[in-house]
């Protein structure tokens, strides 16, 4: 892959992450509810989800996904119910100044639900079935695989950049959460921004 190739592969990646998504919404809830570095396991989390789907569109399963109706259909539906999910969860917690950085969720449970939010995103395989082609240089099958791996890393890379700058943006405004009612505006907020990524989702179709 020429110098050229990479650099507009790296605009295109930044352009994928930056974009307002499940994702995104996930990490901003975890910094302005534990700060930067409390988000970090949920960064990683999204980068495993992440990191299959890439390796499932190497490997050819995202191919699979992409041209089946039904296996598209039932991942997106899932997904769908989970993020619907985790919005009614968002939207009961109390307004209780003792929700934030209570130790409430666990790093562990972070990492595995923002590793589930992007494995049950099918739209975002779909998209990198379109992509990768479009970067794939034209020569050997063996030269394939260095390719996959420097785009699959640059990818990953720039996502981890882009949910760092959420995951900070966010915890900038927990400062002006002091309140319990703020705090309840603050969770019914984050509830209805993970319902509209479900309603987002569930309008999307496969073309």
């Amino acid at each position: 892959m020429s110098l050229g190739v990479w650099l507009t592969f790296l605009m295109a990646s930044f352009l994928v992450s930056i974009s307002p998504g499940a994702g995104a919404i996930n990490t901003m809830n975890s910094g302005i509810n534990n700060g930067v570095k409390s988000a970090f396991p949920t960064i990683l989390g999204l980068q495993l989800g992440y990191g299959i789907q890439i390796l499932a569109v190497a490997i050819g399963i995202g191919a699979i996904l992409a041209s089946s109706t039904t296996i598209f259909s039932l991942i997106k539906w899932m997904g769908v119910a989970y993020l619907v999910w985790l919005g009614v969860q968002k939207w009961r917690l109390p307004g209780s100044l003792g929700n934030i950085d209570n130790g409430e969720n666990t790093k562990k449970k972070q990492f595995w639900q923002s590793a589930f939010v992007n494995l049950t995103n099918p739209k975002a395989t779909v998209f990198l079935v379109a992509l990768f082609p479009q970067f794939l240089s034209n020569s050997s099958t063996s030269s394939y695989i260095p390719q996959l791996f420097l785009m699959g890393g640059t990818l990953l890379t720039v996502d981890i950049i882009v949910m760092f700058c959420y995951a900070a943006l966010a915890s900038q405004l927990k400062r002006f959460v002091n309140s319990t009612s703020r705090i309840k505006l603050m969770n019914r907020a984050f509830g209805s921004f993970f319902i509209i990524a479900a309603i987002m989702l569930a309008a999307y179709k496969k073309t």
